[in-house]
C-alpha cells in the first residue's frame, strides 16, 4: 500500500511543472482574448450603428439601402467583414442558397466560441491541480518542521489558484459577450433572410 500511494505521490508531483505551463498559457491566451474582445465590441457598435437600430424601417427601403450599400465594388465593400460579406451574399441568392449561407455562418460563429469555452473550463480545473498538488509537499514540510518548504508550496498553490480563477473570469466574460453579439447579427440574418424571402412570394403573386 505504501508503494502506491508513494507512486501516485509522486506521478501528482510529476504532473506540477505541465499544469503551471498549461496555466500560463491559458493566462495569455486570456490576455489576447482580451484584447480581441475589445476590438469585437468595438465592431459590434459600427453594426449596430450601421445595420441593427434601422430594422424598423420599411422592408422595401431596407432592402434596398443594402442594395446600394453592399452592391458593386467600392472602397467601403471591399473592406467588409464576415458578416456584410453574408449579408452581400443573402441579397442576391435563391431561398435555399441562403439557408445554407446563414447554416454556414452560425457554423463559423460556433468556432469563435471554442477558445473561450477553454478557458472557462480548463481555467478552473488546472487551477485546483495546481492548488492540490503542492499541497502534499507542504503538508510532509509541516510535519517535517520545515516551514520554508510549506510556505513555497502555500505559495504556489495560491498563485495558481488566482491564475485559474482570472482565466476561468476572462473566459466566461468573452463567453458572454459573444453570444450576444453572436445572438444579435443571427436575429438580423433572419429579419434580412424573411423579408427577402417575403419580396419574392410578392414577386411570384
Amino acid at each position: 500500500m505504501k508503494f502506491i500511494s508513494d507512486t501516485m505521490f509522486l506521478l501528482s508531483n510529476g504532473l506540477l511543472i505541465p499544469v503551471i505551463i498549461g496555466l500560463l498559457l491559458l493566462f495569455l491566451l486570456a490576455l489576447l482574448m482580451l484584447g480581441g474582445l475589445i476590438e469585437r465590441a468595438q465592431r459590434y457598435k459600427r453594426l449596430q450603428q450601421r445595420y441593427f437600430s434601422h430594422q424598423r424601417e420599411d422592408a422595401s427601403a431596407l432592402l434596398g439601402r443594402l442594395r446600394q450599400e453592399l452592391g458593386g465594388e467600392s472602397p467601403e465593400t471591399a473592406r467588409l467583414d464576415l458578416f456584410e460579406e453574408l449579408l452581400r451574399s443573402l441579397l442576391v441568392a435563391p431561398a435555399a442558397e441562403r439557408n445554407l449561407l446563414i447554416g454556414e455562418y452560425e457554423l463559423r460563429l460556433d468556432k469563435r466560441l471554442v477558445y473561450p469555452q477553454v478557458l472557462t473550463k480548463f481555467g478552473p480545473i488546472l487551477g485546483l491541480m495546481g492548488t492540490l498538488i503542492p499541497m502534499g509537499p507542504a503538508l510532509v514540510g509541516l510535519s517535517s518542521g520545515d516551514m520554508g518548504t510549506m510556505a513555497y508550496n502555500m505559495q504556489v498553490a495560491f498563485a495558481t489558484t488566482v491564475l485559474g480563477l482570472f482565466v476561468s473570469a476572462i473566459g466566461y466574460l468573452t463567453l458572454q459577450r459573444l453570444h450576444r453579439y453572436h445572438h444579435q447579427e443571427l436575429i438580423y440574418i433572419d429579419y434580412i433572410d424573411e423579408l427577402l424571402t417575403q419580396a419574392e412570394d410578392e414577386t411570384k403573386k
